[in-house]
């Protein structure tokens, strides 16, 4: 079994991925084989390998293409959104159950505390996506819409523990009203704001675009 008949390279390497991140946020990293991702893509071992150099990179790929986007795709739907209230709408949604493709991170950072292989691509992930964040709070700051004081590389990396971590403390495990997270943001948020502003994204419903008065 080799490629599928009519279906294109960039077709094969899609159906791949999205057996992977299926299988991964299922299994796990280690309770995953090549072999049973290949086959619910309906390839062989060969055509997998012929994408994917070995199962930690497809294991980042995976994450790279069905991990959690939610934060790029709203700024891609509105550049001009304050950065502020994108990050208070993905804040607020962080306590709540995921997909399964929302636990895929957690087994990807699981997997590269026991193994090198693992940890050397994430790495460049988790670097690549701290440094898109800090771009836009870089962005933010020069908008005023952040404190210039702050830190923009301690700030994303502040976000991504609140993300990353609320993929382990999950509903299930300590639910929190969803009215008190969203005052508790809202006050983080002010707080982040230049001194003698109020950052607008504290309210749900904004619609001021970036570069307006605060």
């Amino acid at each position: 079994m080799g490629r599928i008949a009519g279906v294109t390279a960039t077709e094969t390497r899609e159906r791949l991925l999205r057996a992977a991140a299926e299988s991964f946020a299922q299994r796990g990293y280690d309770g995953t084989r090549v072999a049973d991702i290949a086959v619910a893509a309906g390839v062989s071992n060969g055509a997998l390998y012929a994408h994917f150099g070995s199962k930690a990179e497809l294991l980042v790929a995976a994450l790279r293409a069905h991990g959690p986007q939610l934060l790029a795709k709203l700024f891609a739907a509105d550049p001009d959104r304050p950065i502020t209230e994108l990050l208070a709408v993905v804040g607020r949604g962080l306590p709540r159950r995921r997909d399964a493709h929302g636990y895929l991170i957690v087994e990807a950072l699981v997997a590269a505390r026991r193994d090198e292989d693992v940890a050397r691509p994430m790495r460049g992930y988790v670097g690549e996506r701290t440094d898109w964040l800090a771009g836009l709070i870089r962005a933010a700051q020069n908008d005023g819409e952040l404190d210039g004081e702050l830190s923009p590389d301690a700030l994303a990396h502040f976000c991504l523990l609140l993300a990353m971590g609320s993929a382990l403390v999950t509903p299930d495990l300590h639910p929190v009203d969803d009215g008190e997270w969203a005052a508790l943001l809202a006050r983080v948020v002010s707080a982040l704001a230049p001194a003698g502003t109020a950052a607008q994204a504290s309210a749900p419903g904004t619609t001021a675009h970036r570069g307006a008065s605060q």
